[in-house]
């Protein structure tokens, strides 16, 4: 049995342990910060939200730290000083993308749903005979354009850059293999560089090139200048995620006899999968929007065009930015006759803008379930230890 005074030294230590805060007392001076702020900024007659949040919480970072400091002593105060510091820049990362995210959803989702004739109709048809301020059309064939542009510029650049990948971290170790890596990182990180208009002037002289007419547009040729962006994010990517392989499992499959190429497939690929496929989702995101490229190679139509090596196709870049550049319509009536069906529409002034939202929504959309897909691929095919 413990004798008493093990028990009073026990306890003579607990008053110094609840000298720490409960956390509320950060919301206690968060709000008092806040409010500081609005008395402040209302009678210097410059209240704004954005002000008030500014110096609510530079306020909040005095308040805490001189209670933290008066109630904990310097050591914690300084501890939630950081905190603090932490989260609000954490929250000033996150402000613009949920200001943007909340932009397009709540300008774009209502002419989703509420779209003519039927809900969801904006996303199954096409601008073939809209014309003026028809309150009608969709996105189908930019959908399709841009679904089947960004899926040859994957087929395109994902092999390429993969085994550039597997060259630079497996084999580019001594001699002339060494050099030529280094030369090949080089030309990789001046790649991603390259402006995207650059990328598209390319992808339009190669193939003007070798055919006589000048004026020609088809969708491979924007998959080509797309793979020209691409292929730098998924060699950097990619041999990163290699690198993070550690060397003890490559000894261990040659102890096993296993041939070089078979441990880079087996146990190399294998084990960085989950980073390779956040890798290649990412590459494919950062191409999928980009519309400077586009507007050379492909151009602009108002119907579905399947083929990637016959005519103009549409994508959602390029029809965004056609829908924004028209601006409001003129309604020079209640309704507009499509001259191809003979359908007649309401007339709106603002149809053009609310498709540009919408089609800046579908494009979201897209985005969310590629990365949706790259994380189930990531959560079977990796090792179960790394789950």
């Amino acid at each position: 049995m413990s004798s008493p005074s093990t028990f009073e030294n026990v306890s003579l230590l607990r008053p110094g342990e609840e000298r720490r805060l409960p956390w509320y007392h950060l919301v206690v001076t968060g709000l008092a910060g806040l409010l500081v702020a609005i008395a402040l900024l209302a009678i210097f007659d410059v209240l704004t939200v954005p002000s008030a949040i500014l110096l609510g919480f530079v306020l909040h970072l005095l308040f805490g730290y001189t209670y933290s400091r008066i109630r904990e002593g310097r050591r914690w105060a300084m501890d939630r000083l950081m905190t603090l510091v932490v989260i609000g820049a954490f929250a000033i990362a996150m402000f613009p993308l949920f200001s943007l995210l909340w932009a397009v959803v709540g300008k774009g989702l209502v002419r989703v749903i509420a779209a003519a004739p039927t809900p969801f109709a904006f996303w199954t048809a096409d601008m073939s005979g809209v014309i003026g301020g028809a309150d009608a059309g969709g996105v189908f064939h930019a959908t399709v354009g841009t679904l089947l542009i960004t899926l040859w510029a994957s087929i395109i650049s994902i092999p390429v850059g993969l085994f550039t990948a597997i060259f630079l971290v497996e084999y580019a170790h001594h001699g002339w293999r060494r050099r030529l890596g280094q030369g090949v990182t080089f030309l990789v990180d001046v790649m991603t560089g390259i402006p995207s208009i650059v990328a598209g002037l390319f992808g339009l002289a190669v193939f003007i090139a070798f055919m006589p007419d000048q004026s020609v547009r088809m969708g491979i040729m924007g998959a080509v200048a797309l793979s020209l962006l691409m292929i730098p994010t998924v060699v950097r990517s990619s041999e990163e995620m290699l690198r993070l392989v550690p060397m003890d499992l490559r000894e261990a499959a040659y102890a096993l006899g296993v041939p070089k190429w078979l441990t880079i497939v087996k146990v190399v690929l294998r084990t960085a999968i989950a980073g390779l496929s956040t890798g290649i989702t990412l590459a494919i995101a950062r191409v999928i929007g980009e519309t400077a490229p586009l507007l050379l190679t492909v151009g602009m139509v108002t119907s579905v065009n399947w083929n990637m090596f016959d005519g103009r196709m549409a994508t959602l870049p390029t029809f965004i930015n056609q829908q924004y550049r028209a601006g409001s319509a003129n309604c020079m009536s209640d309704t507009v006759t499509n001259p191809v069906n003979q359908e007649v529409y309401a007339c709106s002034i603002t149809t053009n803008i609310d498709r540009a939202w919408a089609a800046a929504l579908t494009l979201i959309v897209i985005v969310m379930i590629l990365n949706i897909i790259a994380r189930l691929i990531s959560h079977y095919f990796s090792p179960k230890l790394s789950r």
